[in-house]
């Protein structure tokens, strides 16, 4: 091969390793952020980071209405000054509970399916920390649609396919230049 050739393909690989290099010592900051949360999200009930799950006291009986486990998790939040709307419920039958979650904040309620009781109030610290992770946070204290999140994983995951493959680029194309130059 032409020495011309070779020394455009040592041009295109000088450019490529610049833009490799600027383009990830910013999303170096993003990638260590999804990491870590990663990390946190897959350890979530070993750390901690939600509340237990409690267990009825009562041997048996009937549930409490949804509605009315909605009204308990709405009273405790008003007693406390926090934003009563509630965002969902999970209910676990094995345990005879059900946990109410709110919209403007990472309070949990839990509720005895049976009896109506708190059995406890606590923050679930696993829910912000999904919220850094996908980048929603940034809605969940503004817009409260999902623009920051789509943007946010789309430009980190084109940021990390393009690091990806340049990266494998940077790998391979010295060694194709090196055998071209007959070395």
């Amino acid at each position: 091969m032409s020495d011309f050739k070779v020394q455009g393909k040592v041009k295109a690989l000088r450019w490529l390793r610049i833009i490799h290099k600027w383009l990830g010592i910013p999303l170096i900051v993003f990638f260590l952020l999804i990491g870590v949360t990663s990390i946190l999200l897959a350890w979530k009930k070993k750390a901690e980071l939600l509340p237990p799950t409690l267990e009825t006291k009562v041997e048996s009986g009937t549930w409490i209405l949804p509605s009315q486990m909605v009204k308990i998790g709405e009273e405790e939040m008003r007693k406390l000054g926090r934003d009563p709307e509630v965002d969902r419920i999970d209910i676990r039958p094995d345990k005879g509970t059900a946990k109410v979650t709110f919209k403007t904040h990472f309070t949990e309620v839990q509720v005895d399916g049976f009896s109506g009781e708190v059995l406890s109030v606590g923050t679930r610290h696993s829910d912000w920390i999904e919220k850094v992770h996908d980048g929603s946070i940034i809605d969940f204290y503004t817009t409260g649609d999902e623009g920051a999140k789509l943007t946010y994983s789309t430009l980190i995951s084109i940021g990390l396919i393009f690091l990806a493959i340049s990266g494998f680029y940077l790998w391979y194309f010295p060694k194709v230049v090196r055998r071209l130059k007959g070395k």
